[in-house]
């Protein structure tokens, strides 16, 4: 059974930090392409980060760019994002998503809440 475990959410007042992480159980961590995204009231869903499996070629929103970091621990099964300058914009369910091949997995999101 595929599950991806996403934790580290919760409330934060603008500028602050979070660390959110996804750990899996099911699948072969080291050969998926590792995402998370983020979908707001009345919004899509979006990109926010990615991460490959072999060549950790990362890549970001541009809402993002120098303030998220996304990574791997392969031996943990794991893939974090690191968040810092969050702004109110920042605002959303994050989830955590897995492909490989012609799998996709989702997991159940974790509520991420920017506010004074």
């Amino acid at each position: 059974q595929v599950q991806l475990v996403e934790s580290g959410g919760g409330l934060v007042q603008p500028g602050g930090s979070l660390r959110l992480s996804c750990t899996t159980s099911g699948i072969w961590f080291r050969l998926y392409t590792m995402g998370w995204y983020r979908q707001a009231p009345g919004k899509q869903r979006e990109l926010v980060a990615g991460i490959t499996a072999g060549s950790r070629t990362t890549n970001y929103a541009d809402s993002v760019k120098g303030r998220f970091t996304i990574s791997r621990d392969n031996a943990k099964n794991t893939v974090y994002l690191q968040m810092n300058s969050l702004q109110p914009e920042d605002t959303a369910v994050y989830f955590c998503n897995a492909k490989g091949g012609q799998n996709e997995y989702w997991g159940q999101g974790t509520q991420v809440t920017v506010s004074s």
